[in-house]
């Protein structure tokens, strides 16, 4: 319920943001507009509220951002005739290369004018080589590929702007694809005849199940798969516990250890337990079974309550938190810290103010999808610009936190022909539900991030990307992940669309110590979770040593070494290289500050 008279809370930025931009700052101080009255009112919440209500209905997307992206394509177009001619040339020569294909005997063999995309299923069926579905296909990919055309950046246009308008396009033209309209898809219209409708039946049932868990706000039933029975099942015990988060260490299974123990960071905007899913493809029974040591953060998901948490209490009461349990099960030994996703960027941070601070107990430092600068942060950054963040920051500041649903809208945006509309197709007018599976459980099981946490995390790196460039400050004083020393371990995934591997190689050009650099098959989830065995994998590889000269990611991945399988025996190989070699015996599970407190996978993780 929306709230007129909370007041917002303190929005001074952490020491990571005080350093404001140079462009945000006025050189004279006459040039500075006048203070407002101190003795008059505010309506500064009203406007709050109004453009909370808004995002109720959008998800948290700005339309304010939508209609600027469209007014700057549409008035450089406007303004750029060559373009406007040669748009109406394509069009032209489409629908001539649809006449001629049309006019062909349907027999003959002719090569249909227009393929789908590299990776677009929609259109994958036998039955869509038929006529008149070709037709349809084909009218429809001509169409596709003359707005992509037509969203080109136009000469003078923000390069964002073009990025926004083409995306944009794409999500409306689904709207039309024959793929998604029951009358127009073979498929359905075969299986409807077959079936003499019972698919539909089943459909709608399914559809108003749907309908009605959603209105009750209940998450979709699982079978057979539940977090600590058949998900996050490897043993441990929670050793520790905060505000913030759990820290479990596993079991050890192996009769010695290496010296040095690992602790994984994982990303707060997800539930741990993707690196420990079912026991045949856990990274964590994986590494314990190599005779390591594992620790294991895992955050509690936050509610309104935590509204005023900062971006840096995720280093303090997070990674610095764990770190010091784990130099107390294990003093006077190095440790090896590994982070997932947004945990990288944020273990990278923690690194480099470690090295700042001449604090050496890092082993090793390992990124996995894990982006450090974010310059190209792939279609994500669709979504962030001033007026989009403060779009977002007002529907937090009623709500508290950026809610589950709100997260889960804006990532199937990104791949909405996979997650929206062949799923529509399949559960609604098929009458075939999905079978759940490990990565679509944990996929589902999303978290809340709060208010202040979440806008500051999108101001000082989505949208200004200070880490990079040498503006980011943690208390008070500015680090560099040069600083660094640690030999590094990084993996980007080939068809990463949150972190693309481009953007994670990048790493590359910001540090200077030993790196080795991983290209794994699979995208930002599936390409991490890669067992040994899974089929169809492969991984390059190569390594930077300190001293050698930048490489770019054409070239590197031209060079770099392939190896078939799972990248997971490459990194347990690595890791044991970058230790001491030596082999203990296993560590108690504790110690005498930090008892175990019950068993994994804890208490956090079953937080709704």
């Amino acid at each position: 319920m929306l709230t007129l008279v909370r007041p917002a809370p303190s929005e001074d930025p952490p020491d990571s943001a005080r350093e404001a931009p140079a462009a945000r700052r006025d050189p004279e101080a006459g040039c500075a507009p006048p203070a407002r009255d101190a003795h008059l009112p505010s309506f500064e919440t009203l406007d709050r509220v109004g453009a909370a209500i808004t995002a109720r209905f959008t998800q948290g997307i700005s339309p304010y951002a939508q209609f600027a992206a469209w007014f700057d394509w549409t008035a450089h177009l406007a303004g750029a005739p060559g373009r406007m001619t040669e748009l109406w040339l394509e069009a032209v020569t489409a629908q001539a290369r649809l006449a001629r294909f049309a006019a062909q005997h349907p027999g003959d063999g002719a090569a249909p004018p227009f393929a789908p995309a590299e990776g677009d299923r929609r259109f994958a069926d036998p039955a869509w080589a038929k006529m008149p579905y070709l037709m349809w296909q084909q009218a429809f990919l001509a169409q596709e590929a003359w707005w992509q055309s037509a969203t080109r950046e136009v000469r003078g246009m923000k390069h964002k702007n073009a990025a926004r308008v083409g995306f944009m396009a794409r999500q409306m033209l689904d709207l039309a694809s024959p793929a998604n309209l029951p009358w127009l898809n073979p498929v359905v219209v075969e299986r409807t005849i077959q079936e003499s409708g019972a698919n539909l039946v089943r459909g709608a049932g399914n559809a108003l199940q749907d309908a009605l868990r959603a209105l009750a706000m209940e998450p979709a039933p699982v079978d057979g798969l539940r977090v600590g029975e058949t998900l996050a099942v490897t043993p441990g015990e929670v050793i520790y516990r905060n505000e913030l988060m759990e820290l479990i260490q596993y079991r050890p299974t192996t009769p010695d250890v290496h010296a040095e123990p690992i602790l994984i960071v994982p990303a707060w905007i997800m539930k741990y337990y993707v690196l420990d899913l079912r026991p045949e493809n856990s990274l964590v029974r994986h590494l314990v079974g190599q005779g390591f040591t594992v620790f294991m953060i895992s955050w509690r998901n936050p509610t309104a309550a935590d509204r005023d948490l900062a971006f840096d209490s995720y280093r303090t009461r997070g990674v610095m938190a764990a770190l010091d349990a784990v130099n107390a099960v294990l003093p006077e030994r190095k440790v090896h810290a590994c982070g997932y996703c947004l945990g990288g960027t944020l273990l990278a941070i923690a690194a480099a103010t470690m090295a700042r601070e001449q604090d050496d107990r890092l082993a090793s430092m390992t990124l996995l999808a894990a982006q450090t600068d974010f310059s190209e942060a792939g279609e994500l950054m669709l979504f962030v610009d001033e007026s989009q963040i403060a779009f977002l920051e007002d529907m937090m500041w009623d709500q508290g936190v950026l809610d589950t649903r709100q997260m889960a809208g804006a990532f199937k945006m990104l791949r909405s022909n996979e997650l929206v509309w062949s799923r529509m197709m399949r559960e609604y007018l098929l009458g075939e539900r999905d079978a759940a599976t490990d990565l679509t459980t944990w996929n589902a099981d999303q978290t809340r991030m709060p208010y202040r946490m979440h806008s500051q995390y999108l101001r000082a790196l989505f949208l200004e990307n200070r880490l990079t460039a040498g503006r980011y400050a943690v208390e008070g004083k500015v680090i560099a992940l040069k600083d660094i020393r640690a030999p590094m371990f990084a993996v980007g995934t080939e068809s990463d669309h949150i972190a693309p591997w481009t953007s994670v190689y990048k790493l590359h050009l910001f540090t200077d110590g030993e790196l080795t650099f991983v290209l794994t098959k699979g995208g930002h989830n599936a390409g991490i979770v890669s067992e040994p065995g899974h089929r169809g994998r492969h991984h390059h590889v190569a390594t930077r040593a300190p001293g050698d000269r930048y490489v770019d990611s054409a070239a590197w991945r031209a060079a770099a070494a392939r190896v078939e399988g799972s990248w997971w025996p490459s990194w347990a190989d690595w890791l044991a290289r970058h230790g001491t070699a030596e082999r203990v015996a296993p560590p108690a599970m504790g110690a005498p500050n930090y008892p175990p407190l019950c068993p994994a996978p804890g208490s956090y993780v079953l937080q709704r």
